[in-house]
Order: C-alpha cells, then sequence, then structure tokens
C-alpha cells in the first residue's frame, strides 16, 4: 500500500478513536450493549429481555436455529426496527433515536446480499460510497483498498451479476467496510457458501478484526464456523441469550463435567498397552482411559474435574520420561460445540435444536 493510501487510513483512525471515547462515557468499553431488549409482535415474543455485551476488538458469534430471534436483535440494533421495552446502545448510541448515526457508524451485511446486476463490483461500492457522502477522492483510495483486502480488486471491473455467492459476499464485507465503520455486524455471512468460500471469509473477519481492531457480531446457525472464529459465544434460544462465554466456559457450564486428555503412544506391543492404559487410570482425577478403533489412534481420557486436566497431562508427560514410554502426542481436546448447544438448549426448556447444523 503507497503512502497516499495509508494516510487517510491513519486519519479516519484518529477519527474512529475520537468517536468511540466521545461515545463510550459510563458504558465501559462495549461497542454493543443491551439491557432488557424485548420485541414481541402480538403474544410472540421474538426476542426477550436480552442483555448482551460485545467487546471492543472480538468477534463475538450468536448462535441459534432459524426463527431464534437473531435477526430480530439485529433489526433492533440498527435501528431498523424498535424494541417493545429494554434499550440498547451501538457505539455509545440508541438505535430508536438515532437510527441514522448509528448506520452511518456500522457496517452491515445481511443474509441476502443485493447489488446491481448490470453495474460492476467497483460501480456498485462507487455508489455506496455516493450514499454515505464520502468524497470522490477519498471514496476512490478507500475503494482499492477494501477491494484489496477482501481479495477482488481482479473481479472488481465485471459486473455484478457473473459473480458467485461467495464473491457476492466479499462484495458486500466491502461495501460495509466502505465507510470505515466502528463495527461490523454480519447476518448469516457464509450460508449457501462452498466450504473453500467459508474458509477464506471467515479467514478475512479475523483479518479485520487484527488489522482494523473493530468488533464483529456474527449471526449464525453453523456451529462449527461460529466455533472456528468466534473469541465468545452467545447461545440464542426461543429469543432468549442462555449462555454466554469462550467454548470452554460453556462446556464447564453446559458439559458433563468432565475434561478429555488424548495421548498418542508408539507402543511397543499390547502388553505395553495395557500398562500404560493401567498406569493413567491409577492417575487421581482420572475418570476413565477409552482407545480408539485403530491399534494408532490416540488414548482418549476423561478427567474430573476439568480443572485437573492441565495436572493429568504433566502427569502423563513425566510418567512417559520415566518410564520410557514412547509418547508421541498429548493434547487437551476441544469440546464439541454441537454437543455444548444441544445442552445448553435442552437445559432451558426451549424448542428442540435440530435446525442448527
Amino acid at each position: 500500500m503507497t503512502a497516499t493510501t495509508r494516510a487517510p487510513s491513519k486519519r479516519r483512525l484518529r477519527d474512529r478513536q475520537a468517536r468511540r471515547a466521545s461515545t463510550s462515557e459510563g458504558r465501559g468499553s462495549f461497542p454493543i450493549h443491551t439491557r432488557g431488549l424485548t420485541k414481541t409482535y402480538g403474544d410472540l415474543v421474538a426476542v426477550d429481555h436480552l442483555d448482551l455485551d460485545v467487546q471492543a476488538g472480538e468477534i463475538f458469534g450468536l448462535l441459534g436455529q432459524n426463527g431464534a430471534g437473531k435477526t430480530t436483535t439485529i433489526l433492533m440494533l440498527l435501528g431498523l426496527t424498535e424494541p417493545t421495552s429494554g434499550s440498547a446502545r451501538v457505539v455509545g448510541l440508541d438505535p430508536a433515536r438515532n437510527p441514522l448515526e448509528v448506520k452511518r457508524r456500522i457496517g452491515y451485511l445481511p443474509d441476502s446480499v443485493g447489488f446491481y446486476t448490470d453495474l460492476t463490483g467497483r460501480q456498485n461500492l462507487r455508489y455506496t460510497a455516493r450514499l454515505n457522502r464520502i468524497p470522490q477522492a477519498v471514496a476512490e483510495t478507500t475503494i482499492d483498498a477494501v477491494l484489496d483486502q477482501v481479495g477482488m480488486t481482479a473481479r472488481a471491473d465485471d459486473r455484478a451479476g457473473t459473480y458467485s455467492r461467495g464473491m457476492l459476499q466479499r462484495l458486500g464485507i466491502a461495501d460495509a467496510l466502505i465507510k470505515d465503520p466502528d463495527v461490523l455486524i454480519l447476518d448469516e455471512p457464509t450460508t449457501a457458501i462452498d466450504p473453500i468460500g467459508v474458509i477464506e471469509i471467515l479467514d478475512l473477519l479475523r483479518s479485520l478484526v487484527n488489522t482494523r481492531g473493530m468488533s464483529i457480531l456474527l449471526s449464525s446457525h453453523l456451529l462449527n464456523q461460529v466455533q472456528s472464529v468466534c473469541d465468545r459465544i452467545g447461545i440464542f434460544a426461543s429469543g432468549k441469550l442462555i449462555g454466554v462465554g469462550t467454548v470452554e466456559v460453556l462446556a464447564e457450564r453446559f458439559g458433563d463435567g468432565l475434561a478429555h486428555v488424548e495421548a498418542g503412544f508408539d507402543f511397543d506391543g499390547d502388553a505395553q498397552r495395557d500398562e500404560v492404559e493401567a498406569a493413567i487410570r491409577a492417575l487421581d482425577g482420572v475418570v476413565s482411559v477409552e482407545r480408539g478403533a485403530r491399534h494408532a489412534d490416540p488414548l482418549t481420557v476423561a478427567v474430573r474435574p476439568p480443572g485437573a486436566a492441565s495436572g493429568i497431562r504433566q502427569e502423563i508427560l513425566a510418567m512417559a520420561a520415566r518410564e520410557a514410554y514412547h509418547l508421541t502426542s498429548i493434547r487437551s481436546v476441544v469440546p464439541s460445540l454441537e454437543d455444548i448447544y444441544r445442552r445448553a438448549v435442552s437445559r432451558s426448556g426451549a424448542a428442540d435444536p435440530g435446525a442448527v447444523q
């Protein structure tokens, strides 16, 4: 990137920092902050007393099946629908009272991106820049920068009607970045995209957090994608936020009270394998030791309480060194978000979570 493209970015970064400082008084550093946020449609409660805090510089995943209330929450955060009760603050502003200012400060990618198909990608971005009253000289520099950031430079001058779904999503993210937002809100951004495209989109989101320092609220029903990219996750069911935290925190709250450690060995025979298993079972805190389907598969060690897993890893390492066992690998097993989600929904008494993939 040349000096001419860096300078506006630095100025806009200073402007963003000043905006954050001027709107965060009394609300900490949460770009998104809600308390008791509720939306009803007659007898239907779409969002039920939502308390949500999205931290600066994080990707927050709002996870729930279709119809859980995720999109309604996003519409209230954007000022596109008014809450029935409760409050919301987005970059320190009330979306219901200041919807236009919130829209200027927030980048939004809906679940279905719409562009003028007879215009090129670059022309569509120019149109967005004009709508946001960005001066032409600044707009051209910004458009070049965001197209490069989302990997669309090579196709920028092709008509949008020729783009794949993944390319349209990339263009949608570029479109949301034109106004250099403080927060990016994405509603099901990877639906109907091929697996390689999904990986590229998720890598792009992490890059945006790292390079721009923005906060991202990602709404999705795709568990594996949420788990792979989000710093924290909020489990949403029947309009209620029933759990918030990292995967590890959620696993401790909604798990079965166990942690798991995988230990791989190169055994000298079945006798040594039996010997190692017996030695691990004898360790304080080990509940069970299970073999994999194949001889070369690692042993899975169940540990209670979960906090004892680190100590068990150290004891297995020490045992292997002391007894000259050939330990090839050892790691803590990341819990399945699918299992966590199903337990959380089941305990909450919400609808069956079968729609979540």
